[in-house]
């Protein structure tokens, strides 16, 4: 018996050995992980908070760095608009130069070909001027004429404050009559002693010669005028001049310039209708249409062309009208083609309407007669409807 009560005991005691054992290894690995475990967390916070800044760092580095880009940018896109309003500047200066250059030559050869004597004196300097605006007239058109004085166009020391002032010239255009000084002629004389406000040309008036006319005026003009724009317009549109110098100052840089309200009319082969093209055969097929020129009623054109014209005058082919034997001479030249619509708005109300949503017209007149119907009755009503206001064109900046 005693010898089986020792052996129990012996197992006893071991049992609460392992038991002893276990629970110390058990306190002493609790007692391990807390000491342990807290450092990864805290260590992984510090990193955490870490790559936080780094990453704020970094966005506003961004940041500044896309700011900084951005103002970059703005100063080359400046740079990038002034040399390119510079080119054009230049552009403009040489073609203007090479069309002087080739106006000189061309008198010369004119000179020795007829026998003159060839002088390098100057002549009269020409005057210097923003626009030269020829409105174009008949012997006919009186009331035309004074219907103009009386609403658009300026009168008397206004007129010519508009010239020395804002550099706007404007003139009716007309030639003179078949018979050497007729009666037509003496009551435009008597009318310009009155008004001063004529530019006769070297040519015989005739509604069949509106080109030749055109070509006259433009060189004319040209002789007399250093201008940047030549306009032509007829006695029965109304004009907005303050509207019409903004217009034509934004494309002042612009070299070889044709400004208008383009269009593409069909080619009228029937001789029965008003507009009928004789030469309707050049232009192919039947049905056609014209190549893009602007409306006769206004259009502008630079003093490159203008030039141009000049010079070329005698071999400048003359289509039966006026509008399409413009657009025939720039064909082939390297010309800015300006589609301007406000230059061709209708009368009350469209010119209305547009005047009241601040889109106020260049130039009004009816499609319908190519001109203001009955213009001598209503420019009056369209022009206290539809006109600028009179002090538009002294405050206008061009």
């Amino acid at each position: 018996m005693k010898g089986k009560g020792g052996a129990m005991d012996r197992r006893s005691s071991a049992r609460w050995r392992v038991l002893l054992l276990c629970a110390f290894s058990f306190g002493l690995g609790m007692l391990f992980t807390d000491r342990f475990w807290t450092a990864p967390d805290s260590s992984n916070h510090i990193m955490s908070q870490s790559r936080r800044q780094e990453q704020e760092l970094q966005l506003v580095s961004e940041d500044c760095s896309t700011k900084r880009k951005h103002g970059e940018d703005k100063d080359i896109m400046g740079e990038v608009t002034k040399t390119h309003e510079a080119i054009q500047s230049l552009d403009k200066s040489i073609s203007t130069l090479q069309m002087e250059l080739a106006a000189k030559r061309s008198t010369l050869e004119l000179l020795r070909s007829s026998g003159s004597p060839v002088t390098f004196e100057t002549s009269q300097p020409r005057k210097k001027a923003f626009v030269v605006i020829g409105v174009n007239t008949a012997f006919s058109s009186r009331k035309r004429r004074d219907s103009v004085r009386e609403t658009w166009m300026p009168q008397g020391e206004k007129l010519q404050q508009l010239e020395e002032q804002k550099g706007i010239v404007i003139r009716f255009t007309i030639g003179h009559s078949a018979t050497s000084d007729s009666i037509l002629d003496k009551a435009i004389d008597s009318e310009d002693a009155q008004h001063h406000d004529f530019l006769r040309l070297d040519h015989v008036e005739g509604y069949h010669e509106l080109s030749a006319k055109t070509k006259i005026f433009f060189s004319t003009a040209l002789g007399i005028w250093d201008a940047d724009f030549y306009v032509k317009v007829d006695d029965d549109v109304h004009v907005n001049l303050g509207m019409l110098a903004t217009t034509l100052a934004r494309h002042k840089l612009k070299p070889r310039t044709y400004i208008g309200c383009m269009k593409s009319g069909p080619v009228l082969a029937d001789k029965n209708v008003k507009y009928h093209e004789p030469e309707y055969w050049k232009f192919g097929e039947e049905g056609n249409k014209y190549f893009r020129h602007a409306t006769g009623q206004i259009y502008a054109i630079s003093k490159d062309l203008a030039t141009y014209i000049s010079i070329n005058q005698p071999i400048l082919h003359k289509y039966a009208n006026e509008d399409v034997s413009l657009g025939s001479w720039f064909i082939g030249l390297e010309v800015n083609h300006i589609d301007e619509r406000n230059m061709c708005c209708g009368t009350p109300p469209d010119c209305e309407w547009k005047g009241q949503a601040g889109n106020v017209c260049v130039a009004s007149f009816d499609w319908s007669c190519s001109g203001i119907c009955k213009s001598v009755e209503r420019i009056k009503d369209v022009h206290a409807r539809c006109g600028e206001g009179d002090s538009a064109v002294w405050s206008a900046l061009f």
